[in-house]
Parts: C-alpha cells; structure tokens; sequence
C-alpha cells in the first residue's frame, strides 16, 4: 500500500462534477459586486441622513430601488457560494450538509427580506 502513486489513490475517488461551475458563478458574481457596490454605496449615499419621507420619496424613483435590490440579490447569493465552500472544506458527513442547508436558509431569507423592504419603500 505504501507505493501506491497519486493517479492510483484518486481512481475510484470520482469528481464533484460542479466545481468548475461554481468557481464560474462565483466570479461572475464577484464581478457584478465590483460593478454594483460603488452605484450603492453612492446611491445609498444620497439618501442618507435624510428623513423617513425623503427616503421614501428617494427609493420611489427605479434606479436607487434596482441598484438597492440587485445589490442585496447578488451580494446574498455571493455570501451564500463563498459560505458553501467554506463549509465543505471545515466540515464533513451529515453535519456538512445540515450547516449548508442552514446556510442557505439564512442567506436566502435575509435576501427576500432585504428586497422586501425596498420593495415596500418603492411602492
């Protein structure tokens, strides 16, 4: 067993088969962050500090509200592939897949309630 090679150890091992997917979305949302955080953090910028009305008033026009949402939709989605890897790196058997369901579940929620704030001052 000892004089075992590297190619004999890996036969019989199998691949994930979606590794090279996820690295993909995962630059590809990192990508889209780079565009979006400077347009949020100047468009949330300009209603800061204002009064509940005025951010009303503000997040009522379309561009704020979209940057607003497509940041929080991307930036959760982003959190949740990174947390994945994450996890299936530091934990292993049933706890693993317990943890990235929780994860998931974190990710997604705090996502639809980010949306459903803006969406509630937009309309």
């Amino acid at each position: 067993m000892a004089f075992l090679t590297d190619r004999k150890r890996a036969v019989g091992m199998g691949s994930a088969k979606s590794g090279t997917g996820h690295f993909w979305a995962m630059k590809k949302s990192a990508v889209a962050l780079l565009i979006l955080i400077p347009f949020f953090v100047f468009t949330f910028g300009s209603a800061l500090g204002g009064t509940y009305e005025e951010v009303l008033a503000y997040y009522s026009r379309p561009f704020p509200a979209i940057i607003a949402a497509l940041t929080i939709a991307v930036g959760f989605k982003h959190f949740n592939d990174g947390a994945q890897v994450m996890i299936e790196d530091y934990v292993h058997g049933t706890t693993e897949k317990v943890v990235i369901l929780l994860v998931t579940c974190l990710s997604y929620g705090a996502a639809a309630v980010g949306i459903f704030a803006i969406a509630r001052l937009a309309l």
